[in-house]
């Protein structure tokens, strides 16, 4: 399989279940810190695809900085691109991990969804 990009959060308990099961499972990735370097708008908009469009999806809903800054109510309002902009501009808007690549488009961790994608 083609290299993967892993956006995790170096402190996040789900994020270090699925590096690891990653590694056990032989999946060679790069590592993105994501509140650092948070995903692209593109690599957004492909994983908005692979959720059927809903920014729920692929939005940290749970996240202290999500709820603080009230998305909840404003990202249904912005149009898709400026949604996408705003979940660009601060990783930790992003749900993760936030795996990306060539055929894959996974966010949030489970691990029998990752292993139907990834074993085929």
């Amino acid at each position: 399989m083609s290299r993967l990009t892993l956006y995790a959060h170096p402190k996040c308990t789900t994020c270090e279940a699925a590096r690891a099961w990653l590694t056990k499972q032989g999946v060679g990735f790069v590592e993105k810190d994501i509140r650092t370097t948070p995903p692209t708008v593109a690599e957004l908009r492909t994983m908005l695809k692979a959720h059927d469009g809903k920014l729920s999806r692929v939005s940290n809903t749970s996240g202290i900085e999500y709820r603080a800054q009230g998305l909840a109510a404003k990202l249904p309002a912005l149009s898709e691109e400026d949604a996408l902009g705003l979940l660009a501009s601060n990783g930790m808007f992003v749900k993760r991990p936030f795996l990306i690549g060539p055929k894959v488009a996974l966010a949030g961790f489970k691990e029998p969804v990752w292993a139907a994608l990834l074993k085929k």
